[in-house]
């Protein structure tokens, strides 16, 4: 399923998510142990994906335990990034309102690109300046939760970004679905059931307590490859 490439206009970037889930919607097990689950068609499709963003978001428990550095997926995917006019790697943004985030983590051991955190006023002044000391940009988006729509108003305007894609994790989602962000969300569904009443969805957070709240989304795509179902939602207008 090749990615069309689609740009929002405003000041805003277009924002899509991905996301691998199990057939009962799961993105991970409730421990947590397990957080990698799709098959190598599906991470092949990530980097797909990838390839086609100036930069790529996580949540700081995300990059934490999946040992990402949010990398462009190697040689073939740098190339493509080339040829559509793009930087080498994605610029590579971490969220987290509590600025903590492991020091050890994977993803400031390679200079890549630049690593950008989006926190608030209630991170630690000894935290943010380990994080700069580590050679991230560090920016103040909101008292006590981010503010969204003002970092990725930031983001494109400072940084350029006019495609940013989201990994993850469910609450980091679920923020971006709160304020009516996403434009657009690529599912793979995956033959496995995790069950746990505790075990982390696509978006988490208190949610929309009224159905008239929801965000209404339509199908755009959906192929079979082998055992998965790669589907892609676009934000109805």
């Amino acid at each position: 399923m090749k990615p069309k490439i689609k740009i929002r206009s405003g000041t805003l970037p277009f924002i899509f998510v991905n996301m691998a889930m199990t057939a009962d919607g799961k993105i991970a097990t409730a421990n947590r142990s397990i957080h990698s689950f799709g098959s190598r068609r599906d991470l092949k499709h990530l980097y797909e994906l990838r390839a086609t963003a100036d930069a790529v978001m996580c949540g700081a428990r995300t990059v934490e335990i999946s040992n990402t550095i949010l990398g462009n997926g190697g040689e073939r995917f740098r190339k493509q990034r080339l040829k559509t006019g793009l930087a080498e790697f994605p610029i590579r943004i971490i969220v987290s309102g509590s600025g903590s985030i492991n020091p050890d983590a994977d993803i400031f051991k390679k200079n890549l690109s630049p690593v950008i955190v989006l926190t608030t006023k209630r991170a630690p002044a000894i935290k943010l300046a380990r994080l700069r000391k580590l050679g991230a940009e560090v920016k103040i988006c909101g008292n006590t939760k981010i503010n969204f729509l003002a970092a990725l108003r930031w983001l494109r305007t400072t940084w350029d970004v006019k495609r940013l894609l989201c990994e993850g994790g469910g609450e980091l989602n679920a923020g971006l679905f709160g304020e009516g962000l996403v434009d657009e969300i690529h599912l793979t569904i995956c033959p496995k059931i995790f069950g746990g009443r505790n075990a982390p969805t696509l978006a988490e957070g208190i949610g929309f307590q009224r159905l008239t709240n929801a965000e209404k989304f339509q199908i755009q795509a959906i192929r079979r490859f082998q055992g998965e179902l790669f589907t892609v939602f676009s934000l109805r207008k």
